[in-house]
């Protein structure tokens, strides 16, 4: 379980990076770059959560609420130290983060499950060493405006404290809704798709 831990925190960190960038630059760019994040996931096989969700067994079930706070972990040790060095990048945060409470919690849940969907496909294909995927699936979930639980974790890390502290109550209903979401988007492709065909 410690391998786990340790392999679920530096896959937050990784999300964060990508958090970073797009932080920075924003828009289609921002959003590509953002893949980084993922392929860093991926080449050294790491445990995130949405990474994760779409290929839990009965056995494994246990383990992804564990992979969810150590990733959560990550991303806060990443704000930390982000704030810390570009604290200009907390503007950029609270802006998303208006947006997340602005769209409320069940729109923001039920765009959780596209994301979802998205980061199981690329997560397939970067199993099999196909990394065009990656590129694209992080620019087409961002874009749409589907949320990802743990780059939102990194965001309200990153967010001002008067915005996080006067929302507390709906940011953490958002974010439950969010991983509900992701969870049911990351499992969509087994109500179509044979296990044998994957």
């Amino acid at each position: 379980m410690g391998k786990v831990i340790k392999l679920a925190i530096f896959a937050g960190i990784a999300i964060a990076v990508g958090g970073t960038v797009f932080l920075n630059v924003g828009g289609l760019a921002g959003a590509v770059l953002f893949s980084f994040g993922l392929i860093t996931v991926i080449h050294y096989k790491l445990k995130l959560y949405t990474g994760t969700a779409g290929f839990v067994t009965k056995e494994s079930w246990g383990q992804l609420g564990i992979i969810l706070l150590a990733n959560i972990i990550g991303c806060l040790v990443s704000a930390l130290i982000v704030r810390t060095g570009a604290p200009q990048l907390i503007e950029a945060a609270d802006a998303i983060v208006a947006k997340r409470l602005a769209a409320g919690p069940l729109r923001c849940g039920l765009m959780g499950i596209g994301c979802g969907l998205i980061m199981t496909t690329a997560v397939q294909f970067g199993r099999k060493q196909q990394w065009l995927p990656l590129l694209f699936g992080v620019p087409v979930f961002i874009l749409c405006g589907f949320t990802h639980c743990i780059a939102d974790a990194f965001y309200y890390c990153m967010a001002s404290l008067s915005l996080l502290l006067g929302n507390a109550g709906m940011i953490l209903l958002t974010y439950v809704l969010v991983v509900i979401g992701n969870l049911a988007g990351c499992n969509l492709y087994r109500l179509f798709v044979d296990k044998e065909d994957l």
